[in-house]
């Protein structure tokens, strides 16, 4: 059975950075184990970096490092004829293309603490079709993931 697959945002995949523990960490961990799969888009890669840089600069080589042990997948953004085509997915269009990278990589569910952007409005899932929620709600949803596999193996 394949493993769950879950896109971060860049909200996401900074918590799991800068915080030793929580939800985002514990997916990151999962992730280094190889019991789920993370995937990135180049643009999340670039928000992540950006940001760390300006907040805590001397934090971005363990931030890369963490990044390369996690074998986490990166997709390459969507092309902006694919973004223009979806603005009608969500109230932020600078969160367009983060969407459309998740539909277009498949994955099981978009994890994100932006809740305003992504949760607030539950067209966006709709819209998308994606399963949407925070790192919380993700870690919860791939437990019962797991332990419906450990169920049937």
């Amino acid at each position: 059975m394949p493993k769950s697959d879950f896109f971060f945002d860049s909200s996401a995949l900074i918590a799991g950075i800068v915080s030793a523990q929580g939800a985002a960490r514990a997916l990151l961990l999962l992730a280094e184990d190889e019991k789920i799969l993370i995937t990135l888009s180049e643009q999340v890669i670039v928000e992540v970096e950006r940001n760390i840089a300006r907040k805590a600069p001397k934090a971005l080589p363990f931030a890369r490092q963490l990044i390369l042990a996690t074998n986490l997948r990166i997709v390459r953004d969507p092309q902006l004829e694919q973004v223009q085509t979806h603005l009608d997915w969500i109230a932020h269009p600078a969160d367009i293309p983060i969407l459309v990278a998740a539909v277009q990589a498949r994955v099981d569910f978009l994890v994100t603490l932006n809740t305003r952007h992504f949760m607030d409005d539950p067209r966006v899932a709709q819209r998308s079709g994606l399963r949407i929620g925070t790192p919380g709600d993700a870690l919860a949803w791939v437990r019962i993931q797991l332990a419906g596999k450990q169920n049937t193996g």
